[in-house]
């Protein structure tokens, strides 16, 4: 949660920091192009006059002056023409504009009283890339923005992984102790009353302490995955569930055939477990689970459906963030440690495919699958 908070206020900073670059440079740039422009402006007008005076010079006159400001131009575009709107003459023009109307201006340089000719003008090369500057810089920051972004994204993800890890690790090791020990009780107990029928439901639910103790060691380890038939590990755990949930919850299982996926057992009925005891919450321990079985080209998908209350449409994603649950009790760990063990470990994904309020909800596993499907 610290470092959430820290990355968030770094992010705020630098998000901030990079809106006053832009906001700052685009102000200055554009005061620098209207600056520019008033002065390209100004030379076209005496550009324009010299062009004048040229034209009306006599044999006597000194037109070197005249000449050199003229001759000057080497970087404004210039379009003369007619009163019919014909191109007269350019000068430093690569590609002729036909529709001069775009351009700044007109000046109009009047010869005689029925000779009238008018000049237009385009930006220089300077002035349209200053005009265009503030749109690189823009985009320039908005990909170091995004560069950022990503790399804050994966520093949380990377932290938010070692907690998982540390957590996890952490609880198999406590649960080692508490199930050496009951171990030791049952083989006691055994020796004494080899006949209690008590004694075979005790060694079941020690087994089941020692799978929810590997399926904790294994969180940050590369799980082992074995090809397995996903129909009969969704019959397992039905078969598990049905006998730990209420008698008015009615499990339906549409899967006629075997289907081979890379699997971790224990790790992928974890992630059926979560997904089933959150669906009888929804609930309230009255209704249908549905779990069905469908194939698209290379691709396994497993929905997981209920008719418990149903989920807005806005909390599809939300539902599977750490800490996040809707129950009184609970931690909120479980989808969220399911989506991980689907997608990060069987390079699967874990998502809402549909759910109505008040209606139900179906999940959908779907993952790569074997030729034998």
């Amino acid at each position: 949660m610290r470092f959430q908070i820290h990355s968030y206020k770094f992010g705020t900073i630098i998000l901030t920091a990079a809106l006053l670059i832009v906001i700052v440079s685009f102000l200055f740039i554009n005061h620098l192009v209207r600056q520019l422009s008033q002065e390209e402006q100004k030379r076209i007008e005496l550009w324009a006059e010299a062009t004048h005076q040229l034209i009306l010079a006599d044999e006597g006159t000194d037109i070197q002056f005249i000449s050199q400001i003229i001759e000057g131009n080497n970087t404004i575009p210039v379009y003369v023409v007619d009163a019919d709107g014909v191109i007269l003459k350019t000068r430093n023009v690569t590609d002729t504009i036909h529709d001069v109307t775009q351009l700044h201006g007109p000046i109009e340089v009047r010869i005689s009283e029925d000779l009238v000719q008018y000049i237009y003008y385009d930006d220089s090369t300077l002035l349209s890339q200053l005009r265009f500057f503030p749109y690189i810089e823009f985009s320039i920051i908005f990909l170091f923005l995004v560069i950022v972004v990503i790399s804050l994204y994966t520093a949380q993800r990377s932290q938010e992984n070692l907690v998982w890890v540390g957590l996890s690790k952490e609880t198999a090791h406590q649960l080692g102790t508490p199930i050496s020990s009951l171990n030791a009780w049952k083989e006691l107990l055994l020796s004494r009353y080899p006949n209690d029928e008590l004694l075979p439901q005790m060694d079941v639910d020690i087994q089941r302490l020692q799978t929810i103790t590997e399926r904790f060691s294994k969180i940050g380890s590369e799980p082992e995955l074995v090809r397995e038939d996903v129909t009969k590990v969704v019959r397992d755990t039905i078969e598990y569930m049905r006998t730990r949930t209420s008698t008015k919850i009615l499990y339906h299982i549409e899967m006629d055939s075997p289907c081979f996926v890379e699997l971790n057992v224990p790790l992928f009925a974890w992630v059926l477990e979560n997904i089933i005891k959150n669906a009888v919450d929804a609930m309230e321990g009255v209704g249908h689970i549905s779990l069905s079985l469908s194939h698209d080209e290379d691709k396994m998908y497993l929905d997981i459906a209920d008719t418990g209350k149903g989920i807005e449409r806005g909390m599809y994603n939300r539902i599977f963030e750490p800490g996040y649950t809707s129950k009184k009790r609970g931690w909120g760990l479980g989808l969220s440690l399911s989506k991980r063990i689907i997608e990060d470990y069987h390079g699967g994904k874990l998502f809402v495919k549909s759910s109505q309020v008040g209606v139900g909800s179906t999940f959908r596993i779907s993952m790569e699958e074997s030729k034998d499907c």
